[in-house]
């Protein structure tokens, strides 16, 4: 009996000896594993100091709103300035116990085990505000031991540091919450137009909603998914003690009317503007205030009308995308659509795509031969014509004889331009071309006169500015002001260009021949109640068509076709693209003085061809439109 005891004795005292020899060992491996992972911690004096990338706001023309972009924070506030609401509902949310725990919660990593192993996937973390302030503000986003190690000893080391409403403090100050936003102040200030000291309780809980997926449950982008967010706040509130079932359903929303409704507004020519705003500014950290050239009422326009002709007449003639750019005469661009969504394509084509302008350049052309002394009357001959084996022919092909320089632009002739071309000199094309402002150096070749050199819609457009404001060049731009936080200004657009690049009297000739192409050439769809002129453009194979026009007041260039370069179905510059044209420049000028273009004094008359006019067959509403479909 004594042996059996002894030995049972000795098993036991070589059990207890390897397992506590064992956890000796652990213990120092873990202490290691800590004391290295402790060496590689971030300097948190630095981390405590807010970085970020400076703020842009931009504001359209009339001083809205338009956009935020960088970091934008708020003023630091402290838990006691907050309304009760605020803190109560972040807690109610996402750490019930912060107030028990000493950074790290055991019950709450239990309970979100449990839950997530019943539900067989992750429906709860069990991180506390401790520890979400340590990760955010000290450690990288990976996924890794090491990292959760060290999440761990800045948890501890700032609940030993701060007070807990220090720590919550800071978490409320610096927690990202959607749209550029850093804090609560600087959500609520953008989502509510109020200080994080002014959010009534249904704001609290959007705030507070946001925290799980800041981009999902953004109210001004996903509205229907806010607002079900902030129910099942309330819910936790109600929950947690600190509302009634009442007060919880009777808290109401109220979203900032600047924000609301914009929606995404002039995505494109947010882009295209802050590309100009970093080359105004020297490198730093300040927050700047942008004001725009875009004008909120026609930028809705452009951008609806063109959605309407893609979606309809256009789809059926397998146009998928189209651009619209708008200029006052000095060059302020007042609407901008690179294409038909922007969260499709960000592609912008109207500043970055460079296409084939066809006859939308030959106007380009007809002024280099004015200013050599040729004058609108001059007959040229539209015959076939043969440069090195080079044989242009008319969109008709069909010749129209001896026509005048006004007749051969209205009807857009390609021989007779090419002849027109040629006498004032293909070398003179191309730097009138410059001239006017479209960059980079053409090829001085006998196809540049029917646009067979890329440019952009944004240039081709700015090119006709002269002839719409006098002769001055318009060199598009966005930005009129720029201001730091202060209101000191830092930048302020003076002058518009390099003064006068065609002279009075070319003005007033190209805008007597190009308005015969609305009054009876192949823009005659584009046809306005007051003066305005225009040309028509399609590349080969109906890849781009183009109709660029102008009142006296606006220059609008528009652009329709494929990014694949795809043919569309006979869709030429005298067709859709000035069906768009007319609709949008109809709503711009609604109410408006019909202002003459300059040199130009009662009616244009241009002797035009039959136009071959065809009923679409089919009798939707679209299709019953008119297609007129004449030379370009």
């Amino acid at each position: 009996m004594t042996d059996l005891t002894e030995k049972r004795g000795g098993w036991l005292w070589w059990f207890f000896k390897l397992a506590a020899t064992a956890s000796v060992w652990v213990i120092i491996a873990l202490i290691g594993v800590v004391a290295w992972y402790a060496t590689d911690l971030p300097d948190i004096d630095d981390a405590l100091q807010a970085t970020r990338q400076p703020t842009v706001t931009l504001l359209a023309g009339d001083g809205t709103l338009l956009a935020t972009r960088g970091d934008l924070y708020g003023v630091p506030l402290r838990v006691g300035d907050l309304p009760n609401a605020l803190p109560q509902a972040v807690l109610a949310t996402e750490d019930r116990r912060f107030y028990d725990h000493f950074g790290l919660d055991i019950i709450g990593i239990f309970r979100a085990a449990f839950h997530n192993v019943r539900a067989g996937r992750i429906v709860q973390g069990g991180s506390t505000l401790t520890q979400q302030v340590a990760k955010n503000l000290f450690l990288t986003p990976e996924r890794s031991f090491k990292r959760k190690i060290q999440e761990v000893l800045l948890s501890l080391w700032l609940e030993h540091k701060f007070s807990k409403e220090q720590i919550f403090s800071i978490y409320l100050n610096r927690v990202y919450l959607g749209a550029g936003t850093y804090g609560v102040d600087a959500a609520a200030r953008q989502y509510f137009g109020v200080s994080a000291k002014q959010v009534m309780v249904y704001e609290a809980a959007m705030l507070a909603g946001l925290l799980k997926a800041p981009s999902r449950y953004n109210p001004r982008a996903n509205p229907a998914l806010a607002k079900k967010r902030t129910a099942q706040v309330l819910k936790n509130m109600v929950s947690a003690g600190y509302l009634s079932e009442s007060q919880a359903s009777q808290a109401r929303p109220r979203l900032d009317s600047r924000t609301s409704g914009r929606g995404q507004q002039g995505r494109y020519f947010i882009d295209w503007t802050l590309e100009q705003v970093a080359d105004y500014l020297a490198p730093g950290d300040r927050d700047v205030t942008v004001l725009t050239t875009l004008n909120p009422a026609l930028q809705a326009a452009a951008e609806r009308r063109l959605a309407s002709i893609l979606d309809g007449p256009g789809k059926k003639r397998h146009a998928t995308q189209a651009a619209l750019v708008a200029l006052s005469g000095d060059g302020a661009v007042q609407a901008l659509v690179g294409g038909r969504r922007y969260a499709s394509s960000s592609f912008n084509r109207a500043t970055q795509a460079r296409r084939q302008p066809g006859s939308a350049f030959k106007p380009i052309v007809f002024l280099a031969a004015l200013e050599t002394g040729m004058q609108p009357t001059d007959m040229v001959q539209d015959a076939p014509i043969n440069i090195d084996g080079w044989a242009p022919r008319n969109f008709e092909r069909k010749f129209q004889g001896d026509v005048t320089m006004s007749e051969a632009l209205a009807q857009s002739l390609n021989a007779a331009a090419v002849r027109i071309g040629q006498k004032a000199g293909f070398p003179r094309v191309a730097k009138t071309a410059s001239r006017l402002g479209i960059p980079g150096r053409m090829t001085a070749t006998p196809s540049l006169v029917l646009g067979t050199q890329d440019v952009s819609l944004i240039d081709l457009t700015a090119a006709y500015a002269p002839f719409a404001n006098g002769g001055m060049a318009a060199w598009p731009y966005a930005v009129r002001e720029i201001r730091d936080a202060d209101g000191r200004v830092l930048y302020a657009r003076t002058g518009s260009g390099p003064g006068r690049v065609v002279a009075a009297e070319h003005v007033a000739q190209m805008n007597r021949m190009m308005t015969g192409v609305i009054a009876g050439g192949t823009g005659r769809t584009a046809r306005l109640d007051r003066p305005a002129a225009g040309k028509t453009g399609t590349s080969q194979n109906h890849r781009d068509a183009w109709f660029i026009g102008y009142t006296a007041d606006l220059i609008t260039g528009v652009w329709i076709g494929n990014d694949n370069g795809k043919p569309m179905k006979r869709v030429t510059g005298g067709g859709l693209p000035a069906v768009l044209w007319k609709r949008f420049m109809t709503d711009a000028h609604r109410g408006q003085f019909k202002s003459p273009l300059p040199g130009v004094t009662g009616p244009v008359r241009v002797q035009s061809r039959p136009a071959v006019v065809k009923v679409l067959e089919d009798k939707s509403i679209w299709d019953r439109i008119i297609s007129v479909v004449t030379g370009d």
